[in-house]
C-alpha cells in the first residue's frame, strides 16, 4: 500500500555548514540554500580543520555542504573525517568533479547526496527534497560504478574501511601518511605514546592490514588520483 504524503516523516534542516574555499561560491550557495529549503542559518569556512573545529566545539549543523577540493585535504579524506565526527549529519558533496566514479566513491564514503557544482537552483531544491525524506540524492544521468567495474577498488572497499575509523584514528592515520613516528604523533596530539600505539593497532585491525605502510596504501586509495578516470 502506498504511503500518503502526510504519513512520511520528513527531516527539517535549519542550520547548514558550507565548506568551500571560494568566497563568491559560498555566498551564492548560502543564498540558494535559504531559497530552496528551510535553512535559516548558514556558516561558511574554507578549511576542513575549521569545519571540524566548528562541529566539535559548537552545535552541530543539520546538514553539511562539502567541496572535495580544499587547501588542507586531499581527495575523499575530508568527507571521511567529517563523517567520523558527525556520523548522523547528512553531508552533500558539491563538486565540479562529477563523473560516475567520483560520485560512487563519495556515496560509499558516506555522502547523502552529490550535486555537480554550478547546478541550477532546481537541482539543489530536488536534492533537499530527497534529504528531507531520508533519501540519497544523485544527479541526472548518474550510473553507479560497482567494485567489479572500478579497477581502483581492491577486494575490500578502501572507503568503507576508512569510514569505520573514529575521528582520533583518522587524524592519527593522516599523521602516519605524513611520515610521522609514534613519538611525534603523541607530541602533536598531546597524548601518551602508548595511547598512539593502541590507536595504531586499532587502525590496522579496522583496515585489515599488518603494517603502517599497508595502512598508508589503503588511505591513498581514497585520493583523487585513484578514483578519477585515466587520461591518455
Amino acid at each position: 500500500m502506498a504511503l500518503r504524503a502526510d504519513d512520511i516523516e520528513t527531516l527539517t534542516f535549519k542550520k547548514a555548514l558550507v565548506v568551500d574555499d571560494h568566497p563568491l561560491f559560498c555566498d551564492a550557495l548560502a543564498l540558494t540554500l535559504k531559497l530552496v529549503s528551510d535553512i535559516e542559518d548558514v556558516t561558511t569556512t574554507d578549511r576542513l580543520e575549521n569545519a571540524l573545529d566548528i562541529i566539535t566545539h559548537s552545535s552541530k549543523p543539520d546538514v553539511i555542504i562539502l567541496d572535495l577540493n580544499l587547501p588542507d585535504v586531499t581527495g575523499l579524506d575530508g568527507l571521511i573525517r567529517l563523517k567520523s565526527v558527525a556520523p548522523k549529519v547528512p553531508v552533500v558533496v558539491v563538486s565540479s568533479m562529477a563523473d560516475n566514479r567520483m560520485i560512487s566513491h563519495s556515496l560509499r564514503a558516506g555522502a547523502s547526496g552529490f550535486v555537480p557544482k554550478h547546478s541550477q537552483r532546481d537541482v539543489f531544491r530536488d536534492a533537499f527534497s530527497h534529504l528531507s525524506e531520508g533519501r540519497v540524492f544523485t544527479p541526472d544521468g548518474y550510473v553507479e560504478v560497482t567494485n567489479n567495474e572500478d579497477p581502483s577498488t581492491g577486494p575490500e572497499d578502501a572507503l568503507a574501511r576508512l569510514s569505520s575509523l573514529t575521528a582520533q584514528q583518522a587524524r592519527i592515520l593522516q599523521l602516519i601518511c605524513e611520515g610521522k613516528l609514534n613519538k611525534q604523533i603523541a607530541y602533536d596530539l598531546s597524548i601518551a605514546e602508548t595511547t598512539v600505539k593502541a590507536h595504531v593497532t586499532a587502525i590496522m585491525r579496522k583496515l585489515g592490514v599488518q603494517s603502517r605502510t599497508q595502512a598508508v596504501l589503503i588511505a591513498q586509495e581514497a585520493r583523487f588520483a585513484k578514483v578519477l578516470p585515466t587520461v591518455n
